[in-house]
């Protein structure tokens, strides 16, 4: 059986968080390999909703153990918080069925102080961004001075570290204008936040060779979506990390030949948080029909998502960067009653037609989708767990998408309910 890394496809908030609970079943181990506590999943399962942000979504299923990898950035409070919240719920969460990378990066109070500065200093400057210090705490992983859930077993070596940290904080906090921070303060926030996690934190990457060697299936599971990649996506409008398959290897401590089935999650139409280029987005009638029926908004941050057509030519795109052997569509239901559908099969830049998302910010703002209009269909998706249940119009929207992307569809979501799915390929089984 092969182990399954689930990636946005799109640019996040697609439904993984269902898809990879649905997957946990056959799954042993799950493992959430970037991002940090912006990206948010819901799952419903028989009409109850977890709201989770940080926490792989296997942990709502007994008997499976669950991992937070080296490529995530940890707010060691934050992830405490959801602990405790999913305990109140009836999840239980023990340090033998939850284990966290012990070189994992944290984030402190000084990256989110410094993420809303940014967002909140001058219009041109926004990315859009959650404001929970995610992208200063990459920095800091890069630039060599993070401080990592390790390090809090030994508080009192951390004198140089933090040090080294705060003379660039500190140099930052003065062009703002703000006091600067002292070694004692972030000395205490530390110390404050060892009891609470280190009991979860382990060599995970040790012991994710081993469950492997033993023939246990893992499932590695991303945040945000492709789009949203440092490196592939809509760039400067992204996030700090990869988002792509690849990243589940160094995410993880495991090598690519870890990796065998990549299932890539796609909404049947296309939603944006955040600033940045969107072509296929609506903000007529039909655009707020879909946000509504839809219900989009941020699972963390509530913000209402922008909403838009499928956009064929960059999940066609995505596919071939991450590696895409199959995909799961969701939220077909949305579409139930519309006369029709139209869907990006191609854009039109300075007068010419182009089959890519270009790299550059200014052209991504001068493209405009060329649109194919498909029938839409009367009957109703939603629920439907087999391709007899779907209106006939409803499968030929399925097939041609699957034309147009150059990918095949393994999964079909039509409710938030766990058992609301098609299932035609078995990623674990392929």
């Amino acid at each position: 059986m092969a182990n399954v890394v689930v990636v946005g496809a799109q640019w996040g908030d697609e439904g993984k968080g269902k898809i990879v609970d649905w997957l946990s079943e056959k799954a042993d181990v799950v493992v959430r390999f970037q991002g940090g506590h912006n990206a948010g999943h819901t799952l419903v399962i028989d009409g109850v909703t977890y709201k989770l942000s940080l926490l792989p979504s296997g942990v709502v299923r007994p008997g499976k153990l669950s991992i937070i990898g080296n490529g995530v950035v940890v707010d060691p409070h934050a992830l405490a918080d959801e602990i405790a919240r999913l305990k109140e719920q009836g999840v239980e969460l023990t340090p033998e069925t939850l284990k966290v990378a012990d070189n994992a990066t944290l984030i402190l109070s000084v990256h989110r102080e410094l993420d809303a500065l940014r967002e909140g200093s001058t219009e041109g400057t926004r990315i859009g961004t959650t404001k929970r210090g995610i992208g200063p705490a990459y920095e800091d992983k890069v630039g060599r001075r993070a401080i990592r859930l390790r390090d809090l077993a030994n508080l009192p070596t951390l004198g140089p570290k933090i040090d080294r940290m705060l003379s660039h904080h500190n140099a930052l906090r003065r062009g703002f204008g703000l006091p600067e921070l002292t070694h004692e303060a972030i000395y205490e926030e530390l110390s404050s936040a060892a009891p609470k996690v280190l009991p979860y934190v382990e060599a995970t990457w040790e012991l994710l060779d081993e469950r492997a060697r033993a023939g246990d299936r893992i499932l590695f599971e991303g945040a945000q979506g492709a789009l949203l990649d440092v490196d592939h996506g809509t760039y400067p409008f992204v996030t700090s990390s990869n988002t792509t398959a690849g990243q589940a290897a160094t995410g993880s401590g495991l090598g690519p030949r870890a990796i065998g089935y990549v299932l890539g999650i796609a909404k049947a139409y296309t939603t944006r948080v955040g600033e940045g280029p969107f072509p296929t987005e609506l903000t007529d009638e039909i655009g707020r029909r879909l946000g509504e029926r839809g219900h989009e908004f941020g699972t963390v941050t509530g913000r209402p998502r922008r909403c838009g057509w499928l956009d064929a030519v960059a999940l066609r795109q995505t596919g071939r960067i991450s590696g895409i052997d199959g995909i799961a569509l969701t939220k077909l239901d949305v579409l139930d009653g519309l006369d029709e559908i139209k869907v990006c099969v191609a854009y039109e830049l300075d007068g010419q037609t182009i089959n890519r998302l270009p790299a550059s910010q200014g052209a991504q703002s001068r493209i405009r989708p060329v649109y194919e209009t498909i029938e839409g269909w009367k009957g109703a998706t939603a629920g439907a767990r087999s391709w007899a249940d779907l209106p006939a119009q409803a499968v030929k929207y399925v097939r041609r998408v699957e034309e147009l992307i150059d990918c095949p569809i393994a999964l079909v979501s039509t409710s938030p309910e766990r058992a609301d799915t098609i299932l035609v390929a078995d990623p674990f089984e392929d």
